[in-house]
């Protein structure tokens, strides 16, 4: 069976540093915390996720790290998208898929 998942989209807010105070914030509140039954996940802004991933491992946080959106090519000439590549390469393992607020962009 799968796990429940928590996921916290932060939009377009927070900036790296502030992303890296809430993650040690969130980390010290959750200290002790069984997360054997369900996963946490932090969606931090593009700009936010090599600081993030850097501070989930190192601190060995046991929160997932998602990204926003992705583009589905592996790369190209698509001005302000994100590729799979680009997301693996930043151990990104969720994507936030079809949200409304992508769609009405598009």
């Amino acid at each position: 069976m799968r796990k429940p998942l928590i996921a916290g989209n932060w939009k377009m807010n927070l900036t790296h540093l502030e992303g890296m105070r809430l993650t040690q914030a969130l980390a010290h509140e959750l200290a002790g915390h069984d997360f054997s039954r369900v996963e946490v996940v932090l969606c931090p802004p593009f700009t936010a996720l090599r600081t993030l991933q850097t501070l989930i491992d190192s601190d060995r946080y046991e929160f997932g790290l998602g990204a926003q959106n992705l583009y589905p090519r592996p790369d190209g000439a698509f001005t302000g998208e994100i590729s799979p590549v680009m997301l693996q390469a930043l151990q990104v393992s969720y994507v936030i898929v079809g949200h409304s607020e992508r769609r009405q962009l598009l």
